[in-house]
């Protein structure tokens, strides 16, 4: 992997964003955001997914629903979130304001369709006064018509330019506490999009694949996109975007950083690909244990070996792991073998393992 690129730093609420922090993953709720208590109940389970900042959609003004009612509605949400919250804002500056007033911890807008400048000024001072943070997304998507019209269809270079000209309205009023973003579904234009951007910019980039699909063709697309970028040393906040739950957004965003490293969080499962040498449920074990450890924290790494060939050689890197045998399975745990276990007891005394290593790292971090 090459070394991350230093990004300015910034602070959403207390995380920190760029200037070589950690990379934080972000999610969005998909409740809608006037029903507070609904709103707040997913944010919870997201935090405790592992999820670091949230991103809630502003609701927009209507018959039965006004300004003072989304200002309420945000404000109870941000009040009660255990994570710094995002206001996301489209081309009505007031509810930027009304975001801002309400304590949201950052902006997500697009300057150039919130008005004429003078909105863009005021939401700029207002964010300022406050140390709230702004990120300029640009999608592909939605790229202004006078840009579109001269590259003939979204390209990186059009990306680029649109997110520089918005870059520079905020500017223009001494705005500096900026992120961006220079999204895409389609996985070539992201890549090309943000290491064109990335030469240009020292702010700090959120990188993510947009409308990257459902569960299956959302993860693989996301982690070829968001993966190849971070180890390229590019990013500094992600955002898996799947169209369904958000909390696999968060744990297909936990499993990309570990798979790069970047993150020790969490149980890391490795398993054989099986053959016929294979003496346990290789499938079966790996697959439950996966599922029961999904929203763990503690770093853990698990090894689920199929047979004696490579499987001890394998599982003693592992902090806990077994390797089948003919009539039983040999259990290791911290590189060294602890015993013969029946092959039907395997995932229980693996869960049953997991809690003891765990609750003894915890013991440590409380000392």
């Amino acid at each position: 992997m090459t070394v991350k690129k230093l990004t300015r730093r910034l602070m959403v609420g207390d995380v920190r964003v760029g200037g070589g922090a950690p990379i934080s993953i972000q999610s969005m709720t998909n409740t809608d955001t006037r029903d507070a208590a609904a709103t707040l109940d997913q944010i919870r389970q997201l935090a405790d997914a592992g999820c670091q900042i949230v991103r809630v959609a502003v609701p927009a003004t209507g018959p039965g629903w006004t300004l003072h009612e989304t200002k309420q509605a945000i404000t109870e949400i941000v009040a009660g979130s255990p994570i710094p919250v995002v206001g996301d804002v489209h081309f009505d500056y007031t509810l930027a304001l009304a975001a801002l007033e309400a304590g949201v911890q950052a902006l997500r807008i697009n300057p150039g369709n919130i008005g004429v400048e003078e909105r863009v000024k005021a939401v700029a001072e207002a964010a300022g006064e406050r140390g709230v943070p702004i990120r300029v997304g640009v999608n592909a998507g939605s790229l202004e018509k006078e840009i579109l019209s001269r590259y003939g269809h979204p390209t990186a270079e059009a990306l680029v330019e649109s997110a520089l000209k918005e870059i520079g309205l905020l500017e223009r009023y001494g705005f500096q506490d900026i992120k961006v973003s220079v999204k895409s579904s389609s996985v070539p234009l992201t890549l090309e999009s943000y290491r064109l951007l990335s030469e240009r910019i020292d702010y700090p980039l959120h990188v993510g694949v947009s409308e990257a699909g459902p569960l299956w063709t959302g993860t693989i697309r996301s982690s070829v996109g968001i993966g190849t970028l971070l180890a390229e040393g590019i990013g500094d906040t992600i955002r898996v975007s799947l169209a369904g739950d958000p909390l696999q957004e968060v744990r297909v965003g936990r499993a990309i950083l570990k798979a790069l490293e970047l993150s020790q969080a969490g149980a890391d499962i490795i398993a054989c690909p099986t053959c016929a040498r294979t003496q346990i449920d290789v499938e079966r074990i790996a697959s439950e244990l996966e599922e029961r450890l999904r929203d763990l924290r503690a770093p853990i790494k698990i090894a689920i070996m199929g047979c004696a060939v490579n499987g001890p050689g394998e599982a003693v890197e592992a902090d806990l792991g077994v390797a089948g045998g003919k009539t039983k399975a040999l259990l290791f745990k911290g590189g060294k073998r602890v015993g013969w276990y029946a092959k039907g007891d395997l995932l229980q005394v693996l869960l049953d393992e997991v809690e003891k290593i765990t609750g003894e790292l915890s013991k440590k971090e409380e000392s």
